[in-house]
């Protein structure tokens, strides 16, 4: 059986923890793949030799939590680390979003396949370029939506298909995250970003996801102050409401909430709830609030969600990281294994995983908020 070699482009909070006392999501959930023999060597591109450093030592710091000795190879860019790489070999990007399109081309024509983070790429004319070089260099290309390996979303996605809530109505969603995010851990390139197209496009893609339902308009709306008033040129928060059609021919709205500007005492790092009223009844589902509070001395309270990315305590005292966040990854990590064994093509998997070419349907949305954004929060119609 063929193993894969992971090359992980970026050494940032999600990768690696950098910015926070954590060790990321990407980086333990490699080590733990490693470890049940599911890839090869681990290798990391990021940006700087200061990021060349952070990675060692959260690597060390991962390695001590596990309790495993799995090596990184880290290298300072993604021009020295390509040619080192032997194959079969695989890519996950976990850069800014203006980045992706870019470091994905190159990598696809080198013959990696693919897990780029959410979302794939600001406009609809960069994906369709990834598609169309997916499809050039014969490769497998996943979008990180982890939000769809999640239980409860599962649970509403079989609520909808199955008919048990109606036809849907309208959806509420809010999503929210502390100041940190803007102002210290994404602060090299907030302002080429926004909150919906950053945080929002996850519920964005779960409508899509339970509902296969199609865009009709988009209008969006933001606010700014704390941000301005810390010399930062981005919305604080940022609503949008969107207009779908239905299988069944019967439209529906969504409206999503979103904002960065928490208060560094919430309790968890997101705020995130889904609401959907069917003409049959309706699924609430509270996403931060996950029946779990850990209070102690002189510490802050804190409501950590154990679905998400967690570790837990093993019998022999060290610890294994668990959770969607994982699943994801290792989701990526199986299929790709089942392609380089012949036992599957990547083909197999449209429709059936969030591929580049399922990521069309959000991106179209993404490019019409941030129209909408620069046209006086005017609606924006959706042509497919």
């Amino acid at each position: 059986m063929k193993k894969a070699n992971v090359l992980v482009v970026g050494a940032g909070m999600y990768v690696c923890g950098r910015g926070t006392t954590g060790v990321g999501t990407v980086l333990p959930a490699l080590f733990k793949a490693n470890a049940n023999q599911l890839i090869d060597e681990i290798y990391v591109a990021a940006h700087s030799v200061n990021g060349v450093e952070i990675v060692k030592t959260k690597a060390k710091e991962a390695n001590a939590l596990m309790g495993t000795t799995v090596s990184v190879t880290i290298f300072p860019g993604l021009d020295e680390a390509i040619d080192k790489i032997s194959h079969p070999r695989c890519a996950i990007i976990a850069t800014p979003d203006d980045t992706h399109t870019e470091i994905a081309k190159k990598l696809m024509k080198e013959g990696f396949h693919l897990l780029v983070v959410k979302p794939l790429a600001p406009t609809v004319l960069e994906v369709e370029q990834l598609i169309e070089a997916q499809v050039r260099y014969d490769v497998y290309g996943m979008v990180e939506f982890h939000k769809r390996f999640d239980r409860a979303n599962l649970k509403l996605k079989e609520a909808i298909v199955e008919g048990r809530i109606g036809d849907p109505l309208y959806f509420i969603v809010e999503y929210s995250q502390r100041k940190i995010i803007p102002t210290k851990i994404f602060k090299n390139w907030v302002e080429k970003t926004n909150v919906f197209q950053y945080l929002g496009i996850h519920y964005v893609d779960i409508i899509y996801f339970c509902t296969k339902a199609k865009p009709i308009r988009v209008m969006a709306t933001g606010q700014n102050g704390f941000l301005k008033d810390q010399k930062i040129s981005a919305f604080d928060s940022v609503q949008c409401s969107i207009e779908w059609m239905g299988e069944n021919g019967k439209s529906f709205f969504s409206y999503h909430h979103t904002n960065w500007i928490d208060p560094e005492s919430t309790t968890a790092m997101s705020d995130q709830r889904i609401k959907v009223i069917g003409t049959k009844g309706r699924v609430e589902s509270d996403q931060k609030y996950r029946g779990l509070m850990m209070v102690n001395d002189g510490a802050q309270v804190e409501e950590p969600n154990p679905d998400f990315c967690q570790f837990y305590l093993k019998e022999d005292g060290k610890k294994e990281i668990q959770g969607y966040g994982v699943d994801s990854i290792h989701t990526f990590l199986k299929d790709f294994g089942e392609i380089i064994n012949n036992k599957r093509t990547w083909k197999d998997f449209e429709g059936v995983r969030p591929t580049f070419s399922d990521s069309l349907i959000p991106t179209r949305i993404i490019e019409a908020a941030n129209r909408s954004l620069k046209q006086n929060f005017d609606w924006i119609k959706i042509e497919l």
